[in-house]
């Protein structure tokens, strides 16, 4: 969720269709949960339909050096792991 944020405001219905892993209740849970903890903010539009977008705070934003330096480290981790895979696999065809 976060990674969607760090790309611009989203509302629901945006956040819903980029992450249809998560049921509504899911993601209506973590979106409260993250407004709690700064991460994120609720910026509800006057008008009918309301309209609400979701957008990272500056807190939420210092989180994406830390998401990619993750995303970083699982791609060597795997890197490695398929390297030692296919070392294993050609010694034992020896």
């Amino acid at each position: 969720m976060v990674r969607e944020l760090l790309r611009g405001d989203r509302s629901y219905s945006e956040l819903r269709a980029a992450l249809p892993m998560l049921s509504d209740k899911v993601l209506s849970d973590r979106l409260a949960q993250l407004g709690e903890a700064g991460v994120v903010e609720r910026d509800r539009r006057p008008g009918w339909p309301p309209r609400v977008r979701y957008a990272l705070t500056p807190s939420g934003h210092r989180l994406g050096p830390v998401l990619q330096a993750l995303w970083d480290w699982g791609a060597e981790a795997s890197a490695r792991d398929s390297g030692a895979e296919a070392g294993c696999a050609t010694s034992s065809l020896r």
